[in-house]
């Protein structure tokens, strides 16, 4: 089982985000985090986790970094009894807001592992990003966590935009990390980038040569992730591991039920206990197996599949796009190219 925590709060709004995500709603901290307690008491009763049975906790945003890490407190000793030993938890930061004072903050709650929100060292891609913090800033984020004992760090980098990338990864690469989480730059309705088409570049060719240059160094077990160490969290996604989502615009999975609590930060506030449930059937259980294994390393076991979708399985392997083994059929080390080959099996 997962944890997943949703920080709305941002000290700016990049220009191609759509998150549930509020730069105007700061005066609300103390009584959100009071609420994220309240549900995650609420959701332990729901998930019913055993002693020591959550592998991960991911701390996102929004920016997980303009809250003090004291604010976080009661969370972290609410979910410390299901934690397991040396569980994964994650949390996301800014350049600009992670001191080395609130990183310390974080470490001292149990955070193992920092994910920096840097997007691109360039500082013209960065402004017309609408990124409020400098090359300079992403880079000693980096170093002090890492001088803090923090052994695994991620960065976040953009690509197919229309600038160049190389210079970014070549410097990720200088830097003590060992995870890159890599996204297309897409344009999102109600995004001031929306309908901005020329400062995307969403050609196939751009986007295996950024694979290529990052798997010079690092291993892609996931669409968007490549890492010599690979992220506990993210793998759970991809399997169909439970989660509980906690915080406005968190998303909670168990067994075939989803749980989405309030968007909306005072209505959450007001009823953080409130979520609307989706049920899902089988058959689109199935499809995500499908589309999520995939996507990554995880893969997708034969026995879920029909006998129309096993033989449209028999022509992919012969033409090797995917590979078999144990029962399980696995992306070929072509993710750019998992969706279609989903479609193909479900069609």
């Amino acid at each position: 089982m997962l944890t997943y925590l949703h920080i709305p709060f941002c000290d700016s709004k990049c220009h191609y985000c759509a998150f549930n995500s509020y730069v105007d709603k700061f005066s609300k901290r103390k009584d959100y985090m009071k609420a994220i307690t309240k549900q995650l008491k609420y959701e332990l009763k729901r998930f019913n986790p055993k002693p020591n049975s959550i592998k991960s906790l991911f701390i996102g945003g929004g920016t997980p970094s303009t809250v003090e890490p004291y604010m976080y407190k009661e969370f972290f000793d609410t979910l410390a009894p299901y934690l397991k030993q040396n569980a994964e938890i994650t949390t996301e930061a800014n350049p600009n807001s992670s001191s080395t004072q609130w990183l310390k903050g974080m470490q001292s709650l149990g955070v193992n592992r920092v994910s920096f929100g840097v997007q691109s060292f360039d500082e013209k891609k960065l402004k017309k990003l609408g990124r409020n913090h400098s090359k300079k800033q992403a880079i000693d984020a980096v170093n002090s966590a890492h001088k803090l004992g923090f052994k695994n760090i991620s960065i976040d980098l953009i690509y197919a935009t229309s600038f160049d990338v190389e210079d970014d990864i070549d410097i990720a690469f200088s830097l003590p990390i060992n995870h890159i989480s890599s996204y297309a730059l897409t344009l999102e309705e109600n995004t001031p980038f929306f309908e901005k088409t020329e400062l995307t570049d969403d050609s196939t060719k751009l986007a295996g040569q950024f694979i290529n240059k990052v798997t010079s160094k690092f291993t892609q077990y996931e669409i968007s992730n490549f890492g010599e160490y690979q992220s506990i969290h993210n793998l759970g996604y991809w399997s169909g591991s439970d989660y509980i989502g906690i915080g406005a615009g968190a998303v909670g999975f168990l067994k075939n039920q989803r749980y989405y609590p309030n968007k909306d930060i005072e209505e959450y506030i007001k009823n953080p206990l409130h979520v609307k449930i989706e049920k899902l059937s089988c058959e689109e259980l199935t499809t995500e197996k499908i589309f999520l294994g995939l996507r990554s390393k995880v893969g997708v076991d034969i026995s879920i599949l029909n006998a129309k979708q096993k033989l449209k399985l028999d022509i992919l392997i012969e033409e090797k796009k995917l590979t078999c083994k144990d029962n399980k059929v696995y992306n070929n080390n072509n993710f750019l190219i998992a969706d279609e080959i989903a479609l193909y099996i479900i069609s």
